[in-house]
């Protein structure tokens, strides 16, 4: 993190939201000047390669999926909406999830269960946290017809194995959905590896785009089977009295045409910028964070799974989570409450209300993390 961007700032809450860098903020600057100058739609015209093939195409690489599979939203949430709901279950269809399932999705799938009538069944973890793949292969059936798996759950950090899950289930006809919200731009995310018919995912973590930015890979299969829904005019024209057209055959016919000009150009900066960088060299950051948080008497880690990420929530015994939040930002410290509901099927068996969840990027440093080592054991009157 560099003192020119954010002073003495330490942000640790990078799974909220990560600090926009300032090529990103010039660029959203200078769409919204020549907005105001010139007017929105011929600023849209001036923008249209890149907001409209440019920044579908440079997504396509770093997902190493077809641009004509990618759409674009204002949010994550939105992007699984659009497909998720449209899936045409039945009463027969049963649907897994695991329980690091993010509780908006949850929702979704609530809704879907209750219009189709399909059944919603929860995939078990080894003792350590682990989803249990071994479980996962010996009851994986055709009348599975849809698996949701979150690939980093925004509570804790574990790193679902979603490549080798995506093996298991190639040979079936379930579709598989992958939550990438807090896994791109932290570990390497391919949808060609993966094997996944969806995968959502946010611009403003890890991506370091602006709020606002998000998108979804929809495999062209996934897209022939959704129910049909709203078409925007930016793929669909009302050709006569009684009816429309369809014309695109992509992706973006899941997309409403209105969005932010701005928003968009610089998530392509962002996207730009995480080309170009070294994103993942990171793993020494990951560790210092781990071991600073467990060593301290008091704090029980909330660290499932063989394999973590740079996300680590944890609760203290006495000081509660909006006190903690609270004493390291006096220190200049970015950290986050969560609640439990949010990732409540993980997070209900463990009796967890609320925690505190640190985050780091590849622009933290192991100095930063001894700084809220220091400052944490503080704010808990831990011994230092």
């Amino acid at each position: 993190m560099t003192s020119t961007a954010t002073g003495p700032l330490v942000h640790l809450n990078t799974a909220g939201a990560g600090l926009v860098p300032a090529e990103v903020r010039r660029t959203m600057a200078e769409v919204l000047d020549r907005e105001a100058a010139t007017g929105c739609y011929e600023t849209e015209i001036h923008y249209d390669a890149l907001v409209n093939d440019g920044v579908y195409r440079r997504l396509a690489r770093v997902l190493a999926a077809p641009a004509g599979d990618l759409a674009l939203f204002d949010s994550a949430t939105r992007a699984w909406c659009s497909v998720v709901p449209r899936l045409p279950l039945g009463p027969a269809d049963r649907v897994w999830v695991t329980p690091y399932e993010y509780a908006g999705n949850l929702i979704s799938l609530f809704r879907l269960r209750d219009r189709t009538g399909c059944r919603i069944e929860v995939v078990p973890t080894l003792p350590g946290g682990d989803l249990d793949l071994e479980w996962m292969a010996r009851n994986i059936a055709d009348d599975v017809a849809l698996v949701s798996v979150t690939h980093i759950p925004s509570g804790c950090g574990i790193v679902n194995p979603v490549e080798e899950i995506g093996r298991i289930l190639a040979p079936y006809r379930c579709f598989y959905a992958v939550d990438a919200c807090q896994s791109i731009g932290q570990v390497p995310v391919s949808v060609e590896r993966i094997g996944c018919q969806l995968l959502t995912g946010a611009g403003r973590k890890f991506l370091r785009g602006p709020r606002g930015t998000a998108f979804a890979y929809v495999a062209p299969e996934l897209r022939a089977a959704l129910v049909p829904d709203f078409h925007d005019l930016h793929v669909a024209r009302v050709d006569s009295a009684t009816g429309y057209r369809v014309d695109d055959t992509s992706a973006r016919t899941l997309e409403l045409a209105e969005r932010s000009t701005a928003a968009f150009a610089g998530f392509d900066t962002a996207l730009t910028l995480f080309e170009e960088g070294t994103p993942f060299d990171h793993a020494e950051v990951f560790e210092a964070l781990r071991a600073t948080v467990s060593a301290i008497p008091g704090v029980e880690p909330l660290t499932p799974g063989s394999v973590q990420s740079g996300i680590v929530s944890f609760r203290h015994e006495r000081v509660t989570a909006e006190a903690i939040r609270d004493g390291l930002a006096a220190h200049r410290i970015n950290v986050w409450r969560i609640v439990g509901h949010h990732t409540p099927l993980y997070m209900a068996e463990r009796g967890v209300e609320t925690a505190v969840r640190a985050s780091v990027h590849h622009y933290n440093t192991v100095g930063e993390i001894e700084r809220f080592g220091r400052a944490l054991r503080e704010v808990l009157g831990a011994p230092a």
